[in-house]
């Protein structure tokens, strides 16, 4: 079976309609979002509305939850609050409904789905490191674990057991200095995965966030990858 993995889309509609494009051309089975669907970004209605519309199972991200007020956002940054509080200012009904039935992880056929990390998922930890990383796999059982949440990619395996975890990286704000959107592509009976990267009109998703009113540097950063 051929999965295709989604995470941080961050309300940029732009890039999730490149990726999805994407997706239908490698003929995937089933597709996974690792949350963060909101935030940063000028469309979180119609990011929210694609998920729905392509009954994409979703786990529940930082940025989804602080959009509709289930966590205290002193820890953001001032660019990420303010993205927060413009976010839930913008939410319609129907997004907030969906965002709030979100669940901190999902299972399925040896494969888990969860935000940031296995360990402690509704405390947002990130995992940079083997050791970050340590800690994690002692708190599944599957043999993969995908994860989303620092908008880098990465792969993280435990020694002996050959399990995995993987950050499939952000479609909608990439931090790996590629601006390119980043999704995931993982082959359940061969256990192969790779990072697949789009490009996509950020120059467009850009002048959304200006005309929105958000911070400029949410903008700025998506032409080099940041």
């Amino acid at each position: 079976m051929k999965v295709a993995i989604i995470s941080d889309i961050h309300s940029n509609l732009i890039a999730l309609e490149a990726v999805m494009d994407s997706i239908r051309d490698e003929g995937v089975d089933r597709i996974f979002c690792l949350g963060d669907i909101v935030g940063y970004g000028a469309r979180p209605n119609e990011c929210v509305e694609m998920i729905q519309h392509h009954n994409i199972p979703c786990v529940m991200g930082n940025h989804d939850e602080a959009a509709i007020g289930l966590r205290n956002i002193g820890y953001f940054n001032q660019w990420a609050r303010a993205a927060v509080l413009w976010t839930s200012d913008n939410l319609n009904d129907n997004s907030r409904r969906y965002l709030g039935g979100l669940e901190f992880t999902l299972e399925h056929e040896g494969m888990l789905f969860v935000h940031s990390s296995p360990f402690e998922p509704q405390a947002w930890h990130y995992i940079f490191t083997d050791y970050e990383a340590s800690a994690s796999f002692r708190c599944f059982k599957q043999r993969v674990g995908f994860i989303g949440h620092s908008h880098i990619p990465d792969i993280f395996s435990e020694p002996g057991s050959g399990r995995l975890i993987v950050n499939v990286g952000s479609v909608g704000q990439p931090r790996d200095h590629d601006p390119r959107a980043c999704w995931g592509l993982y082959d359940t009976d061969s256990n192969d995965f790779k990072w697949m990267r789009v490009e996509y009109r950020f120059a467009e998703t850009s002048a959304q966030i200006i005309a929105a009113g958000l911070p400029g540097f949410l903008a700025d950063r998506l032409r080099s990858g940041i």
